[in-house]
């Protein structure tokens, strides 16, 4: 026992600066994606919200949803495209804007899947940590947190997300809660139809902050949790 604490004391503070570096690496890629979304949004806000205003009185669309290209629209434009859900309910009409979404999705969408895979990981190392002490507070002999009992936990959390979405979607958006639970799946599996979005109703995008906000971070957080199961169900497929 006396040469298991020995070994363990020597490899414990390489193992705290394995996680250092690895929580400092994850925290740096979401300023990084962040920026890179509001970057993109402010520029996105001036390519293509004058040729908007342009065509506001004669494009009906465009009056029953509001303004899409302001800062706010384009910052939900640009989160949709580094998610890869690709809605398509509002694309860019200018040359400069198509040719800067290319740019943008080529540079972005790699930038997105790392930090979601990132933050996936970091996810399943704490949901590990409280699985072990969950363990130990019951007395259980095996402390080990295994790939099912991760699984259990996020997937109870991916449940979670996608029924307070729903009942959130249902609210602001008028849908009845299938259709509203519908919305949800299809935007976290980026699959995106496009069939129901968010924040195209009584001109929300520049008229309600708290639920444009409120959507951001449904896909943003959504997304994180799934990453975080899919990367453990490819590990458990792995390992069988």
């Amino acid at each position: 026992m006396d040469i298991e604490n020995e070994i363990m004391q020597i490899f414990e503070p390489e193992t705290t600066a394995i996680m250092r570096r690895q929580n400092v690496r994850t925290l740096s890629l979401v300023v990084c994606t962040f920026t890179y979304l509001l970057i993109g949004a402010a520029v996105f806000d001036a390519l293509e919200s004058e040729n908007e205003a342009n065509r506001w009185k004669v494009i009906k669309r465009t009056i029953l949803t509001g303004h899409q290209w302001e800062f706010a629209g384009a910052l939900y434009f640009v989160t949709v495209v580094v998610a890869m859900i690709g809605y398509g309910h509002s694309t860019p009409k200018t040359i400069p804007g198509k040719a800067f979404t290319i740019c943008y999705a080529v540079a972005g969408i790699p930038l997105g899947m790392v930090m979601f895979q990132s933050i996936g990981e970091r996810l399943n190392k704490f949901t590990s940590i409280i699985i072990k002490k969950a363990k130990k507070l019951f007395g259980l002999t095996n402390t080990e947190a295994t790939d099912v009992n991760q699984l259990m936990v996020t997937g109870t959390l991916s449940s979670i997300v996608m029924t307070v979405g729903a009942a959130v979607f249902s609210k602001y958006e008028g849908w009845n809660y299938i259709d509203s639970f519908y919305y949800c799946f299809i935007t976290l599996t980026t699959i995106g139809f496009g069939d129901y979005v968010a924040l195209q109703k009584d001109n929300a995008l520049t008229t309600k902050p708290g639920y444009v906000a409120i959507s951001l971070v449904f896909i943003l957080f959504g997304l994180t949790v799934l990453a975080s199961s899919i990367n453990l169900l490819v590990l458990r497929f792995m390992t069988m």
